[in-house]
């Protein structure tokens, strides 16, 4: 790991407190560690307490950091979660990250399925951003991530709600970097290409379900579509969230940060 003492490039992120949601598996697991290793506080969200135990002893000196139980479903309790974390410790660092919804052709969706997921992704971002931007101002310090998804760039075929809605959360978060950057607070969203986490296993398996093919034969397929020819690592991911939430990233803002390999066309 860089050494968080070098002046050259400063990724040290000690005294600061991030909230990592979506913490307990996959991108938002790696991310909460490797900003832990950097030095950072962390509090862990997710719906799930056993799994924010385990996830938390998984974490660098866990006695340092938290957890707050939250269920992305519910936004008034998201809202009621965090306002107990930023009143404890006021927050620095925010990683807004939430499982996907089910894939399928958006002609196919129900209306249900898109208020559901307006609800879990840019509503509880919403709540989850105003909540910590208080401390953020009164710091002069804010790092705001929303790992979403390469489709604002390039909407993905049979991802038709996820595709929608993550194009209203890359939007929403444009909108907060240009409103909130004269604080000293940056706004970026971090986009996985095809990463080894269960949300890339749900789809793998989906689309075996529906073609016949075995999950091996469609994992091939996902790999032979980036210029690198595998998918990615969770921690290949997180890396990118950790530099954007350091002091070294302090003049990038309201962009939208591909972590794919290169799959995506466009630039």
């Amino acid at each position: 790991m860089t050494d968080s003492t070098n002046t050259w490039m400063p990724l040290g992120l000690e005294g600061k407190h991030a909230v990592v949601c979506g913490a307990t598996q996959g991108i938002g697991l790696a991310a909460a560690q490797h900003l832990a290793g950097l030095g950072a506080q962390v509090t862990l969200v997710a719906r799930n307490a056993e799994r924010l135990d385990a996830a938390l002893k998984q974490l660098p000196n866990p006695e340092r950091h938290a957890v707050a139980q939250a269920d992305f479903s519910r936004p008034e309790e998201v809202k009621t979660a965090i306002a107990k974390v930023v009143e404890a410790h006021p927050a620095h660092i925010l990683i807004n990250n939430t499982g996907g919804p089910a894939g399928g052709p958006i002609v196919e969706a129900e209306v249900e399925a898109f208020l559901n997921t307006f609800q879990q992704h840019l509503v509880c971002n919403h709540l989850l951003a105003q909540a910590v931007l208080p401390g953020m101002k009164a710091a002069g310090y804010g790092r705001i991530i929303n790992v979403i998804s390469t489709s604002v760039k390039q909407p993905l075929n049979n991802l038709g709600v996820s595709n929608t809605i993550r194009g209203a959360v890359a939007n929403w978060a444009k909108t907060w970097a240009n409103e909130v950057g004269v604080h000293g607070i940056t706004v970026n969203n971090v986009l996985p290409g095809a990463t080894n986490t269960a949300r890339l296993e749900q789809i793998v398996a989906n689309k075996a379900s529906k073609t016949g093919a075995s999950t091996a034969e469609i994992r091939a397929q996902m790999a032979n579509v980036v210029p690198m020819k595998r998918t990615g690592e969770p921690e290949e991911v997180a890396r990118a969230i950790a530099f954007l939430a350091s002091p070294s990233a302090s003049y990038i803002s309201g962009i939208n940060l591909p972590v794919d390999g290169g799959r995506t066309s466009s630039l």
